[in-house]
């Protein structure tokens, strides 16, 4: 397993929010990133969430391709995520999708952390290569 490690930032786009059952609507945004550090890529994808009722419970899904380098290697692949916030207590999954890599990235698989401090985003890719 070989590991990457960098910053990000990111720019969202909000789009139209469908009402779901029960009178809560259902966000949606447009992602808009640049990776730098270990991963120099750019990415696009979509985010859907939403919002309980009770204060601090919250939940979202998005998907994102990245196309760029990762430790010199040239290419793209696909990053599923799964976020839950349980009254404030954060769960993330952020999860390469199996055989979504392209170019010098074929084979790749691995997982995301994210970390958000003093406003700064930071990602550690941990990766295999097959």
């Amino acid at each position: 397993m070989q590991s990457a490690s960098g910053t990000f930032e990111v720019k969202t786009i909000p789009q139209a929010a469908e009402e779901a059952a029960g009178g809560e609507a259902i966000g949606r945004l447009l992602l808009d990133k640049q990776f730098s550090g270990d991963l120099a890529a750019k990415s696009v994808g979509t985010m859907l969430g939403a919002r309980s009722a009770v204060q601090g419970s919250a939940g979202y899904v998005a998907i994102e391709q990245l196309t760029g380098t990762l430790h010199g290697r040239a290419g793209s692949f696909l990053l599923q995520h799964f976020g839950l916030m349980n009254r404030g207590a954060l769960e993330q999954r952020v999860e390469i999708i199996p055989d979504s890599g392209t170019g010098e990235l074929a084979g790749i698989s691995g997982a995301m952390t994210i970390r958000i401090e003093g406003g700064a985003h930071h990602y550690q890719l941990d990766y295999s290569l097959t």
